[in-house]
């Protein structure tokens, strides 16, 4: 998209930003995303001890002990917009670190049921602070040209976050007699230490991520709004130099007007900016809604379906774990050269096109590698286009006087997203099958391609500032 008439020219990007000061300050605030990723799976390798510690039998019990860090996420994302744009990014990221640390310690050392739930619920507020809050500090620290890059980090790391989360529970759960009772497995190792082990070993890079964002910067773009303007030009110089630090701070000032200093979530109802919240928000149930997670959340009921045997589905999981590690690496690789918008349509046409031969393999009772090779084909695709890309854009579209909150209700509508997806699959698959509820979720994917064509402005290689002035045209 071109500049809208009267607008001023985008400023001058920082060619040669200094490079380590950089990188090393989104690396830190990304270590939001590989907690975030750690937390969220390490659960699925401690249930089968912490369920008999606790003594849970009932369906509602363990259910609820699963998905209780849910009610979290949704008040961390709600909270994290208010509070970082009135508090700034930096000091929610260090709260983020703080809950991180303290709920892994906690759940690990939970006597009863419910110690243990609260304690997953404050792990979930963390993850839904650092769900928010990483994406959002990276794109306000990084230069236009390698934002997306930058941005895609965080998703990687939350990759990495997975499969530490499976290599950690892998190595410190003991082997299991085949056959073991309830009272067996309690009484040993895994069910009395094992499973504290796997939540509290989070403790150690929750305490690294906890001292690292001692030394990052504020963002500049949060100083500017509150009035700190000395402050940002002095980060901003340390990214790319003097002359890039009075261009992009022109450029900020000139986004905000009479804003600074003012957190208005009056704002938010304004015609344009509700515009832009709606496609904020359609974008990250979309991200969800594309069907993909049920992969990750039901991978043995999907492989068993497949006709695979509990061994193979074991070694199958970790062959979808580094799909999708391999494939988010394409897209750091690609998000700069191809863009967002076209990666975005890319995702949803080949995910539509997966599906359906996916569906009508199982419909015609395929098993096997074939069906493996379908999976894993949709894990790359979508590891390497929305996974990463909704990140990317959710954290670039959002007006400078406002990102926060705007961001916050964008991501607790991708964790409403996550949880209806997650709670409606066992029925849709009981009424559909395996085939027609992939069929439903290519018909989800092929209106997300329609609604990306017709919604989605392409945002590679332009500030903050020249997204915010052609959004708002």
């Amino acid at each position: 998209m071109n500049n809208a008439p009267g607008t001023a020219a985008p400023r001058p990007q920082a060619a040669e930003y200094h490079r380590w000061f950089v990188w090393s300050i989104c690396l830190v605030a990304a270590l939001g995303g590989l907690l975030f990723g750690y937390d969220w799976v390490v659960i699925s390798g401690a249930d089968l001890f912490y369920e008999k510690y606790f003594d849970l039998t009932s369906s509602a019990e363990v259910g609820w002990a699963k998905s209780c860090a849910l009610v979290g996420c949704l008040l961390g994302a709600l909270l994290s917009g208010g509070l970082s744009d009135r508090f700034g990014r930096k000091r929610l990221l260090i709260l983020s670190a703080f809950l991180f640390m303290v709920s892994s310690l906690g759940t690990g050392l939970a006597k009863t049921y419910a110690m243990f739930v609260a304690w997953r619920i404050v792990g979930g507020t963390a993850i839904g602070l650092a769900s928010n809050l990483s994406p959002m500090y990276i794109a306000e620290i990084a230069p236009a040209q390698v934002r997306g890059k930058l941005v895609s980090i965080n998703q990687l790391t939350i990759v990495i976050g997975i499969l530490l989360a499976q290599f950690v529970n892998w190595r410190i759960a003991r082997p299991v007699a085949p056959g073991a009772t309830a009272l067996e497995i309690l009484n040993s190792w895994n069910g009395q230490w094992g499973w504290r082990w796997m939540f509290a070993a989070a403790a150690a890079p929750s305490l690294l991520f906890f001292l690292g964002m001692g030394f990052v910067p504020e963002s500049p773009r949060w100083l500017v709004k509150n009035g700190q303007r000395e402050r940002a030009e002095g980060v901003l110089a340390r990214i790319g130099g003097g002359a890039f630090a009075a261009g992009a701070l022109a450029d900020i000032e000139g986004t905000l007007g009479r804003e600074v200093g003012r957190v208005d979530f009056r704002g938010l109802l304004e015609p344009k900016l509700r515009r832009i919240l709606l496609l904020g928000i359609a974008l990250a149930v979309l991200q969800q809604w594309c069907g993909i997670n049920v992969i990750f959340y039901y991978s043995k009921d999907v492989f068993a379906a497949a006709g695979y045997q509990v061994s193979d589905i074991l070694l199958n999981i970790v062959i979808v774990g580094l799909a999708n590690l391999t494939f988010t690496l394409v897209a750091i690789q690609t998000v700069e050269r191809l863009g967002r918008r076209r990666l975005m349509l890319a995702g949803c046409a080949g995910l539509a096109a997966i599906y359906v031969v996916l569906g009508g393999s199982y419909l015609l009772e395929v098993q096997g590698l074939p069906l493996v090779v379908l999976i894993v084909a949709a894990i790359g695709c979508y590891a390497c286009t929305l996974a990463p890309m909704t990140w990317v854009v959710l954290s670039e579209i959002f007006p400078n006087r406002i990102r926060g909150a705007a961001l916050s209700l964008a991501v607790f509508a991708l964790w409403t997203g996550c949880f209806t997806l997650t709670y409606t699959f066992p029925g849709l698959h009981a009424r559909l099958g395996s085939a027609g509820t992939f069929w439903l979720y290519a018909g989800i994917c092929v209106a997300g391609f329609l609604f990306c064509r017709a919604k989605l402005p392409e945002t590679k290689g332009k500030t903050l500032e020249q997204i915010e002035r052609e959004l708002a045209d």
